[in-house]
């Protein structure tokens, strides 16, 4: 009996240990978990999703566009060489959007953990916050701001070429209903021209009847139609969290010019505290002396 007591007292002890060691690890996991940003990770996510949709959907449904634009619309390559050069430059630029956001991106998330970390150290009096680092808060501010209205141009300017498929769509669906009654189908076109895409002497330059409906039925339109619609999407998603980043940006801002005003007045009301105990004792010992 006296021997397998000090092995029951030592198996206490290991269960107490591991016991304290597994509380330890929870409250270090709940201490972690309440400083992420969660609404800057969210919008991260959210932004990283918009702009790859937006950058790799946009980037192959151009190269569709040329395609079929060189293969039934404009089939003289000097006709649409400015075409082409425009293309391969918004190639060139969505390779820089996807490349600015994804820096962008993850130093907006590093500036969340800042800014929730120092918001609850601030609370809890552990240090202050510095001009410094509130005015780079601003600054991502202003910027996500431009950034916000530049991407509202870019959604308006992505929902144009779903506009022109939607209509090619449309007309190739109208032309192959049996409910039109359409005795003379070559009467029904599309005239690329009239948008612009390519010069007025570009041949053929429009489509007419079943060469409209071979067109339509290629897997370049079907695919870059598709693709534009989702890139369309992916732009508002993108812009939507960029609305979402201004909206936390301002808010920790205020945090923290709230704490730093609060922390002014609690440094001004401790001097003059100060003050006035030691005007007190001042007061006391004349009377005493």
């Amino acid at each position: 009996m006296d021997g397998t007591k000090p092995v029951m007292e030592s198996t206490a002890e290991e269960n107490q240990e591991e016991r304290e060691e597994s509380k330890g690890c929870f409250e270090c996991c709940i201490k972690c978990l309440g400083g992420v940003p969660y609404a800057s990770l969210v919008a991260t996510i959210l932004c990283f999703s918009g702009v790859a949709l937006f950058c790799g959907c946009g980037h192959v449904a151009l190269t569709g566009t040329l395609t079929m634009l060189e293969n039934h619309f404009s089939r003289i390559t000097t006709d649409h060489a400015t075409l082409t050069i425009v293309i391969q430059t918004m190639q060139y630029i969505i390779y820089g959007i996807a490349s600015f956001f994804f820096v962008y991106g993850i130093i907006l998330l590093a500036e969340g953990f800042y800014t929730t970390s120092a918001v609850k150290k601030e609370l809890q009096s552990q240090f202050k916050t510095t001009v410094c680092g509130r005015c780079i808060t601003a600054t991502f501010v202003f910027l996500t701001y431009i950034l916000g209205l530049a991407f509202l141009g870019i959604f308006g300017f992505s929902s144009i070429p779903v506009f022109l498929f939607y209509n090619m769509w449309t007309t190739c669906a109208a032309l192959k209903s049996p409910m039109a009654n359409i005795t003379d189908p070559d009467s029904i076109c599309v005239d690329v021209r009239q948008y612009g895409i390519i010069p007025w002497n570009a041949t053929p330059g429009k489509a007419c009847g079943s060469t409209l409906g071979d067109i339509c039925s290629t897997s370049e339109f079907y695919l870059s139609f598709h693709l534009y619609i989702v890139a369309c999407a992916g732009a508002g998603a993108t812009l939507i969290a960029l609305i979402h980043y201004l909206m936390i940006l301002s808010a920790n801002w205020a945090y923290l010019r709230s704490s730093c005003n609060q922390n002014e007045y609690q440094d001004i009301k401790t001097k003059d505290d100060d003050v006035e105990e030691g005007g007190s004792k001042e007061g006391l010992n004349s009377s005493y002396s």
